[in-house]
């Protein structure tokens, strides 16, 4: 969300990879470590892709939720 706004919603079964798959895939290359963050790309949502494009601005807000972890809230500095 931005300020509120659903912008990206998506869950990870709707990868093109399942999880188990990058993590071998990757592992082949590399050793994974502990902590070790897997970049997955992004789903549709993203400010380039809306007519005309809007990117996030000072003082922004940008929340994630994770069920059930919780949510993340950021300001944009």
């Amino acid at each position: 969300m931005v300020d509120g706004e659903v912008r990206q919603d998506a869950y990870v079964s709707e990868l093109i990879f399942d999880i188990p798959t990058l993590i071998e895939t990757l592992s082949r290359v590399m050793t994974l470590e502990p902590g070790d963050l897997i970049a997955t790309g992004t789903c549709a949502g993203v400010g380039i892709g809306f007519d005309p494009p809007r990117f996030l601005r000072k003082g922004d807000v940008v929340s994630i939720t994770i069920e059930p972890i919780g949510t993340l809230e950021n300001p944009v500095a």
